[in-house]
């Protein structure tokens, strides 16, 4: 049987380290998640690695590439337990086996029904020694997108907020750019990079018709799949994200399930989702989901993040603040919620302050 330990500070520090491995596929393995794996012989690091773009190689599978014979008779840490089912990858638990690594340390198990425990189980059928729970906390937020699809059927979802210090958005003439600065900005572009797809209202594409790409030098390739709530189909044939839907994929999430205006999208490659109700964002969850989608940029506006955080499932608040003071005749970040008491208003803890030139962000996690 494997044992459940949070490992003493050495397992923690190469942990740590396969940990920050992970982070770095954030946004490109989807439906994957994002693994980190280190090996350490004779407590010598000899291999690294981290899912790459697309899901695979799985971390792992580099990671004994670059350890080679090294890796007889190793320590493996991995921040998720390896798969065993085979897909388009033979599974990591055999190639570690074959390896004949001498033990795996496991940050967390995996929650989908095909690997489930049964990573394990292969493992120590071979002989090996296994120890799970090596840094949980940390390795489980890295992975929480790819948790949460099994865990409540639904992406993690970011709120990205740009506002005045006193919460607007824009100018009651709607003029909004730009309320922060250029070092805010770039911050906003690495978020988008880190997410697997960026999700507007169609208020927002009427108004500033925006690429909603990544436009950092070197990481253009890594702009997320863009998605528009849209009940009654009000985006424009001309609009940027529908004019570059098969250079970015676009997903518009509509009421309609006919016209000539959804085939005139769907002629230019924006790809449809049809919900019955467009307010019901369990269902719109569960579309994602089913994209294989792990992690959410909301981008606004007011209506669409209130949409969000009313039904509790903003997992993080990024709030880029500038100082400037807009007034109340401004357009609110976030618009009305159903909240009678502060009592039951969402909750979230301060996670991180960062001072970007001018302006600050201010980064929030929901309390659990």
């Amino acid at each position: 049987m494997s044992s459940y330990s949070h490992g003493g500070p050495q397992h923690k520090t190469f942990m740590r380290d396969a940990i920050s491995l992970a982070k770095r596929g954030l946004g490109t393995t989807h439906p994957n998640p994002s693994v980190g794996c280190v090996i350490v012989k004779n407590d010598v690091i000899v291999g690294r690695g981290f899912t790459q773009p697309g899901g695979r190689p799985h971390a792992e599978v580099v990671a004994l590439s670059q350890a080679g014979d090294a890796a007889r008779d190793s320590d493996v840490y991995v921040t998720l337990e390896p798969c065993a089912h085979t897909g388009k990858t033979p599974p990591c638990a055999e190639a570690l086996i074959e390896a004949k690594v001498k033990r795996v340390y496991i940050a967390i198990l995996d929650k989908d029904e095909r690997v489930r425990g049964k990573g394990v189980d292969l493992l120590e059928a071979a002989g090996i020694e296994v120890l799970v729970g090596v840094c949980e906390d940390e390795a489980r937020k890295v992975n929480k997108g790819f948790l949460l699809r099994f865990e409540e059927a639904r992406p993690l979802y970011t709120s990205k907020i740009a506002s005045s210090l006193d919460g607007r958005i824009a100018l009651a003439s709607g003029e909004s750019k730009w309320i922060t600065g250029p070092k805010a900005r770039t911050f906003g572009h690495m978020l988008r990079a880190k997410h697997d797809a960026i999700l507007v209202g169609v208020n927002t594409v009427l108004k500033d018709n925006p690429s909603l790409t990544c436009r950092l030098p070197g990481l253009e390739n890594r702009s997320p799949i863009r998605v528009v709530l849209d009940r009654n189909l009000r985006t424009p044939i001309e609009a940027k994200t529908v004019s570059t839907a098969k250079i970015v994929p676009t997903y518009i999430v509509t009421e309609q399930v006919e016209g000539d205006k959804l085939d005139a999208l769907l002629e230019v490659g924006v790809n449809i989702l049809s919900v019955a109700n467009i307010r019901d964002i369990e269902q719109i969850s569960k579309e994602l989901v089913k994209l294989g989608l792990t992690r959410v940029l909301i981008e606004g506006g007011g209506v669409v993040h209130a949409s969000f955080l009313n039904v509790g499932i903003v997992d993080r608040i990024e709030h880029f603040i500038a100082g400037k003071a807009i007034g109340g005749d401004g357009l609110p970040a976030i618009g009305k919620m159903d909240v009678s008491t502060l009592k039951g208003a969402p909750r979230y803890q301060s996670a991180a302050i960062r001072q970007l030139g001018p302006d600050i962000l201010a980064s929030w996690d929901k309390e659990e």
